[in-house]
């Protein structure tokens, strides 16, 4: 029921819980829905709101709906994931794109999920539904298999114990996805083939810090895998150049979501 916070939750907790209620699907909302996924009251909603526009954190729109505001992608910018890994990564991102115009994704596990770090669109016209900040699952696409066979034994158990179906290709039995995890550690890529998205494929290879862990994915979403093995072979040695880079002296190393280099 709204309002069923703690008597005692303080003004940023609730006004966080308001920010909160956007998400990937969820990206435009009203007062009401705010309200509901806050679980406050529309009046300690709208007062909450109310100053969160004057800040430039959300913004109003003529159709009544709130969406999340500049200041909140511009203080988004600052995280070290985006400061650290994902400006090291980026001209090789670009080289990458330039070469096999396709889209060109850059993520990181957050959790049980993918986080997409960046992203440069190809100009194929191949259907992609990640974008910059985006959060899909990690067991349908190419950079989240990756991340999947390299995750702890924990998360891989969390991730098996929910495998949703995207589209009708999506690999939901166990026994085909550990197969394919083996595959992944083994060879070093991954692939997908419309399990996220139908019309899309991916190929995606692992990034490695100095002592040889997987910080990160990069990978390439296609319309085929016709050339899986040329894609394949562009992807690694980006990767490689990005660790590389993230080894050299003056990068500042790669600084992970709890802000301590990897």
């Amino acid at each position: 029921m709204a309002g069923g916070s703690a008597p005692g939750a303080s003004l940023v907790a609730r006004a966080l819980r308001v920010l909160a209620a956007f998400d990937e699907s969820h990206r435009r909302l009203r007062l009401v829905d705010l309200a509901g996924r806050a679980d406050l009251t529309p009046p300690t909603t709208l007062r909450i709101v109310r100053q969160l526009v004057d800040a430039g954190a959300l913004e109003k729109q003529d159709d009544g709906t709130y969406v999340v505001g500049r200041l909140l992608w511009n203080l988004g910018l600052l995280a070290p994931a985006q400061t650290g890994l994902r400006a090291v990564a980026s001209p090789f991102l670009q080289d990458l794109q330039a070469t096999t115009r396709a889209t060109v994704h850059l993520a990181e596990r957050d959790g049980d999920r993918v986080l997409y770090l960046d992203r440069l669109s190809g100009v194929a016209s191949v259907p992609v539904v990640s974008r910059a900040g985006s959060r899909l699952p990690l067991h349908c696409t190419g950079v989240g298999k990756v991340l999947l066979a390299h995750a702890p034994a924990d998360v891989q158990a969390r991730v098996f114990a929910d495998l949703s179906r995207a589209t009708p290709f999506t690999i939901t039995t166990p026994g085909i996805l550990t197969a394919q995890l083996a595959r992944v550690r083994r060879d070093g890529v991954a692939t997908t083939s419309e399990e996220m998205t139908l019309g899309a494929c991916s190929v995606a290879v692992p990034v490695r810090d100095a002592e040889g862990a997987v910080v990160a994915a990069l990978g390439l979403v296609v319309g085929s895998l016709r050339h899986r093995g040329r894609l394949a072979s562009a992807l690694t040695m980006a990767a490689n150049g990005i660790a590389r880079s993230l080894r050299s002296p003056g990068t500042g190393g790669f600084q992970n979501p709890m802000g301590s280099p990897a």
